[in-house]
């Protein structure tokens, strides 16, 4: 993967031997910062490092959103409440709470390669749980193998931004990080379409459970082959720092530092607060739409369980498109604030079209409101870890750009997905849709309030 000369520097800044120009014409740049000189160069296995880790990010959101687009079919077939098959959804945001600082604690003592091997492993090994759930009386054991994949995600979604900044220069670091961001939204489009095409609502058990037992063997499968890939390609960080920010992170960073104190400065940032607050607003009302979404689409159109998974991959492709365009937009123009406006009217927009359309029967309707929504969400959320990188210069990343806002998601996720289904349940999916469209509307008007040092 490298064709780096091993006399040339490493990450620590040790005096280079070569002029400029030497260094130039082989394809490197040398920065020097306070007594230290680096040589700047971006690696070519940056690009197998994020399609990997795309690639089981993807896995991971798959099993995350796989009940919940046939809420009912596993319902029938575990005899349990929607609102236990809505908790297999749920504890992926709340297993990531408690579980944040653990985990951005062991990044910053074991490193990156720890983590990744660390998320694939148990995402691969809670695909391999579910196995053992193929019966009805199984559900406790369906429930351990999502926990683990759970458990996984914590080492899973607040990687995008880290993984960009150490290994891309700074014109692909949005990039990069949309492409991370990707593979989680293409796992969320096949899990609504893979479960909706290949587990029939039928009354069978036997066959029923012949069906699960596919897809559980498919997704065991992919999982293991991604977590022999994390092994073999991933590494810690490249031989030399891919950009000046980089640079300015070696040579400035502090042994004695730690993510509690830089944690303790984030909460000072009035303007990364509102931050924090607004992504949890636009992603929980994301995480509770995925989540209700089964529910929503049966409450209008009975029997179509297909359609719920049509309606999800729109959600999701349209989600792909949206993350691709704001990172190569960002990476353009450094708009931040701007564009987070206005992927958040966009998102009101499209939640307040789906509210209003989705019981008139008129479904090329809903897929435009949903294709919306999914574009302009998901469009946000690869911004916000951008935004707060942008918000929180040089504090620890997988704290600051990932983990904080990551955490609020969750818990905005929680508290939408249970006040929204307790309203659906009560007074129909119009009051359960008004009731995210309020929210959002907030997080527009505090997203406006947020000053950021970039146009």
């Amino acid at each position: 993967m490298e064709d780096e000369d091993l006399n040339q520097q490493e990450h620590d800044g040790t005096p280079s031997q070569r002029s400029p120009l030497e260094a130039e014409a082989r394809g490197y740049t040398l920065f020097r910062i306070l007594d230290r000189e680096f040589m700047i160069k971006v690696s070519k296995r940056r690009w197998a490092v994020v399609l990997v880790f795309s690639c089981y990010s993807m896995c991971n959101a798959f099993q995350w959103i796989q009940y919940a687009a046939i809420n009912n079919i596993f319902m029938y077939f575990y005899g349990v409440s929607s609102f236990a098959i809505d908790w297999l959804s749920m504890c992926y945001m709340l297993a990531y709470i408690p579980l944040l600082l653990p985990v951005a604690w062991l990044l910053e003592k074991f490193g990156l390669w720890t983590i990744a091997l660390a998320g694939s492993a148990l995402n691969c090994l809670g695909a391999w749980v579910k196995l053992g759930s193929l019966q009805p009386h199984l559900f406790p054991v369906t429930v351990l193998g999502q926990v683990v994949c759970s458990v996984a995600q914590v080492f899973i979604l607040g990687m995008p931004s880290h993984i960009a900044s150490v290994w891309f220069g700074d014109d692909e670091v949005s990039t990069a990080c949309s492409i991370a961001v990707l593979g989680n939204q293409l796992g969320i489009a096949l899990g609504f379409l893979v479960p909706a095409v290949s587990v029939p609502n039928i009354d069978n058990p036997d066959e029923l459970a012949y069906y699960i037992s596919i897809m559980f063997y498919v997704t065991a499968g992919v999982a293991t082959l991604l977590f022999i890939l994390v092994i073999v390609v991933f590494k810690e960080k490249p031989k030399h720092p891919p950009s000046r920010a980089q640079c300015l992170s070696y040579a400035l960073a502090s042994t004695d530092a730690s993510y509690l104190s830089s944690i303790i400065q984030l909460f000072k940032n009035l303007n990364f607060v509102l931050l924090v607050i607004t992504y949890g607003l636009n992603a929980g009302a994301f995480y509770a739409l995925c989540t209700l979404l089964n529910r929503m689409v049966i409450f209008h159109y009975v029997e179509e369980g297909v359609i719920v998974g049509r309606i999800g991959l729109t959600i999701a492709v349209a989600g792909m498109l949206g993350a691709v365009i704001s990172g190569i937009w960002l990476d353009r123009t450094k708009t931040y604030k701007q564009t987070s406006l206005v992927l958040y009217i966009m998102t009101l927009v499209g939640m307040a079209g789906y509210t209003g359309t989705l019981n008139l029967g008129h479904l090329w309707i809903v897929y435009i409101t949903a294709g919306i929504i999914g574009f302009s969400i998901s469009g946000y959320l690869t911004l916000g870890f951008e935004f707060a990188v942008e918000l929180t210069y040089l504090e620890s990343e997988v704290v600051s750009s990932s983990g904080l806002l990551n955490v609020s998601a969750q818990v905005f996720g929680i508290i939408f997905t249970i006040s929204q289904g307790q309203i659906i349940d009560n007074y129909g999916t119009m009051p359960g849709n008004i009731f995210l469209c309020v929210f959002l509307t907030l997080g527009a008007v505090l997203t406006a309030t947020i000053f950021s040092q970039t146009p």
